[in-house]
């Protein structure tokens, strides 16, 4: 296909747009991108060949998915907006490794998909264009599956995606910035300004690329009691994380709390947003440990 046929053009998407009378819903985020120098580089950092398979969410009118089709062996979408299904039908109908699913992504059986279609997968990516609103749901469900994904590369809010990916001790950093090292190693790979979107959104973007690990960065006895200790310690940033763990642990006595955090190293002045993975994984095998005494 000539690059003039690209669909990530903004004459291009215009063309396609006025053609079926699409209008953008504003409950779905809709922004389509029309640079194609950025979707390349988003394909690039998502490490698509020839033998791996991607799963994408949200294609849009297709111009991330044309761009994946070219260098991946298929790739399955997402499209949750039954009126775009028509246009990527019409915009992708040269490319035969393409397969469209009209579905809520959240609602979707990824585990059957995978089993289905990736049967003989040896490298599966997801890659996504992510509405701000829903990217925290979407990742977080995927991961917990703990599916054979070995990779996310997604275009997020540049705010959320800093969120995601904050270290300690800076304003960034939170119960989600944990829960995402858990099960990965993430880093911001691309900034992408709104300029490049139609339509424009009210702010910027960054591609956030998740390598999954293959086994969880720490060791913990109780995963459950895990995200409940990291959750529960950045309930109120401005406490100590005792008091947090106070409010978050209502059947377990102020003393034992206490007791935990000095097996742990910790001082119980301390606030949340300055312990590591390590600190909080330390801590919740030592109260699992209390706990079941």
């Amino acid at each position: 296909m000539m690059l003039s046929k690209d669909i990530a053009t903004i004459s291009r998407t215009l063309e396609i747009i006025q053609k079926h009378g699409f209008h953008f819903k504003k409950g779905f985020g809709q922004n389509f991108l029309v640079d194609l120098n950025i979707l390349n580089k988003i394909v690039d950092h998502a490490e698509i060949t020839k033998n791996t398979y991607v799963i994408e969410i949200g294609p849009g009118i297709g111009s991330l998915t044309e761009q994946l089709a070219k260098k991946a062996k298929k790739v399955v979408c997402y499209e949750i907006d039954k009126t775009l299904i028509p246009i990527l039908e019409e915009t992708l109908k040269d490319y035969n490794n393409i397969k469209i699913i009209n579905e809520d992504v959240l609602k979707a059986d990824i585990k059957e998909l995978i089993n289905t279609e990736f049967c003989d997968a040896s490298d599966i990516a997801l890659v996504a264009n992510l509405p701000y609103y829903i990217t925290t749901p979407i990742l977080m469900n995927l991961l917990e599956q703990k599916l054979p994904i070995k990779r996310y590369c997604v275009m997020i809010q540049k705010e959320v995606a800093q969120r995601l990916s904050g270290t300690p001790g800076t304003k960034d950093y939170n119960a989600l910035s944990v829960a995402i090292q858990y099960y990965t190693e993430p880093k911001i790979v691309l900034n992408v300004p709104r300029t490049v979107f139609i339509p424009q959104p009210n702010v910027d973007s960054a591609v956030l690329k998740l390598k999954v690990r293959t086994t969880p960065l720490v060791e913990v006895k109780d995963e459950k009691l895990f995200f409940h200790v990291v959750k529960g310690s950045f309930i109120q940033r401005r406490k100590t994380i005792l008091n947090n763990l106070k409010q978050t642990f209502t059947n377990i006595s102020s003393e034992l709390l206490l007791e935990a955090l000095q097996q742990a190293n910790l001082n119980p002045q301390t606030r949340g947003e300055t312990l590591s993975i390590h600190d909080f994984a330390r801590l919740s095998n030592i109260i699992a440990n209390l706990v079941h005494l």
